[in-house]
């Protein structure tokens, strides 16, 4: 009998169907491997199974029986645990307290925390991590431990089936190979595992089975993870239906001379080495690579939020100071992360002081921020992105993933930036707002601003940049215009290095 078995799911939402008749099949103490390209419907499939999105139709079965998870904490007591790629820990509680947060053990009608540190002793060791200390506030653990107290926490659920988004992005080979080895344990005893990994020989190294989507459909189940060859999984995840809306590239987007960035040997230790190139003034240079390649850690550092080891970064000619985003932000640089909710908006604030972040001396007086003059301010340039809403004193959090990556944008552009980095702008937009904001980025290249963009979905970095470095394990290995490559000798070069893995 399966575990879970999962029949034509279909999800929609405002705008795009997501989820399109979903088939998935798990046994017990097997790891199944659920990949795809970003937007094909893993993450809004994990939300499904995890009780966080209610199915619009199709069937869900638990070990035989039809169930409907209403909400997260129908699934856990089920025995479906789900580990995101952004842990859902808290750095300033103990290991034991995020272990049994939500569900601490009780003494005479008490929260009990030596209770609660004792089993959290006892799942550690489970994981052959009895060294961590249950008492120890979580924040001093590496992502490493973070990693481990994550699956403690699963199995504190009496876990039957978890779910692991992305858990080897944050870690070393070392820490990976050993997670493996706890994940090999837990299948050991009966224990299912969902994998999703963008590494295919990680893939080949871990999983059982392999379920592949595309575009919110299944393209193929089941299929043997060790034997598949490489060749026909990238085949399946490839050939995207979702139409892509790209404004027409200008005839010369760099601009004569300089070049606005230029980036020389820079280096930083485990994540990425020896990286050189440049950005003209008008132009959209795109980084392709898979999640690991070390594409965001080479935005981060360039921005000045990561210290390179060696290398340097200059606008305009002149160098800046490693590990300065003070300097960046002086020569023009702004930054849109990846993580827009937690590293770029304040969500409980309006979207005037959101937009104004970068910019609140220019509204200044006397050591007073003149709250007219920047409500006018911010108003101009969000009416200039048709920011909806369109009302300045809207909080953020009302407003869709579109029109908040809109707002970041406006920050910039209110403060002048003449050179964009942007981490996956279109990360949690729908197809709608994505035409949108490929317009305006290219309207801002047109405008002479040097835009350097991140994105995990290849056929977005070949439609919207001029210039494509190619990026994998850490290096750029192949650097060409955009017309020049198609998304097949792209995905070719991303994954040569799986395959080498895969042959050793």
């Amino acid at each position: 009998m399966s575990l879970l078995k999962l029949t034509g799911i279909v999800k929609t939402f405002p705008g795009v169907r997501a989820l399109d008749g979903v088939d998935l099949e798990v046994e017990p103490g097997e790891v199944h491997c659920l990949l795809g390209q970003n937007g094909a419907g893993k993450s809004t499939l994990i939300k499904v199974l995890a009780g966080a999105h209610q199915p619009d139709e199709g069937t869900i079965e638990w070990a035989g029986s039809p169930v409907q998870f209403s909400k997260p904490t129908a699934a856990l007591r089920a025995g479906l645990a789900t580990i995101y790629q952004e842990l859902d820990l808290v750095d300033d509680l103990t290991v034991a307290e995020n272990v049994f947060l939500g569900h601490e053990p009780r003494q005479f009608g008490f929260s009990s925390r030596g209770v609660a540190r004792r089993r959290t002793r006892e799942l550690l060791a489970r994981l052959g991590h009895g060294e961590i200390p249950a008492g120890r506030e979580l924040g001093r653990l590496p992502a490493a431990g973070k990693q481990i107290v994550s699956m403690a926490r699963a199995l504190s659920h009496d876990a039957r089936l978890i779910i692991m988004d992305e858990p080897s992005a944050v870690l070393a080979h070392d820490e990976v190979e050993n997670l493996f080895r706890v994940i090999r344990d837990l299948t050991a005893t009966g224990v299912a595992v969902i994998y999703i990994s963008h590494r295919l020989a990680e893939i080949r190294e871990i999983g059982d089975r392999v379920t592949i989507l595309k575009d919110g459909r299944t393209v193929a189940v089941n299929l043997p993870a060790r034997t598949t060859p490489t060749d026909e999984v990238v085949r399946l995840m490839t050939g995207r239906s979702v139409e892509y809306v790209f404004p027409k590239r200008g005839s010369s987007p760099a601009a004569e001379g300089a070049p606005l960035l230029r980036v020389s040997g820079l280096t930083r230790a485990h994540e990425f080495s020896d990286v050189s190139f440049t950005v003209g003034a008008g132009e959209i240079v795109g980084l392709a690579g898979l999640v690991g390649a070390g594409r965001s850690e080479i935005l981060e550092t360039v921005y000045g939020a990561r210290k390179a080891a060696t290398g340097t970064v200059e606008v305009d000619g002149k160098p800046l100071r490693r590990g300065s985003v003070k300097a960046a932000v002086a020569a023009g640089m702004g930054l849109a992360p990846e993580e827009r909710k937690s590293q770029a908006l304040l969500l409980g604030e309006p979207v005037y002081r959101n937009v104004s972040l970068a910019s609140l001396r220019r509204f200044a007086r006397a050591g007073f921020v003149q709250r007219r003059a920047e409500r006018d301010a911010v108003s101009a340039v969000t009416r200039s992105l048709d920011l909806r809403p369109a009302d300045p004193r809207r909080i953020m959090r009302t407003l869709s993933g579109g029109n908040q990556q809109k707002a970041v944008v406006s920050r910039w552009l209110l403060d002048n930036t003449r050179l964009l980095l942007l981490d996956e702008p279109t990360r949690g937009v729908d197809i709608g707002a994505r035409a949108e904001l490929y317009a305006l980025i290219r309207s801002l290249a047109d405008q002479g601003v040097g835009v350097l963009l991140v994105s995990s979905e290849v056929p977005e970095v070949l439609g919207l940049a001029d210039r494509v470095l190619v990026v994998r394990e850490g290096r750029i290995v192949r650097e060409a215009p955009a017309a020049d490559l198609t998304e097949a000798q792209v995905l070719d070069l991303v994954m040569a290095g799986e395959r080498a893995a895969t042959a050793r």
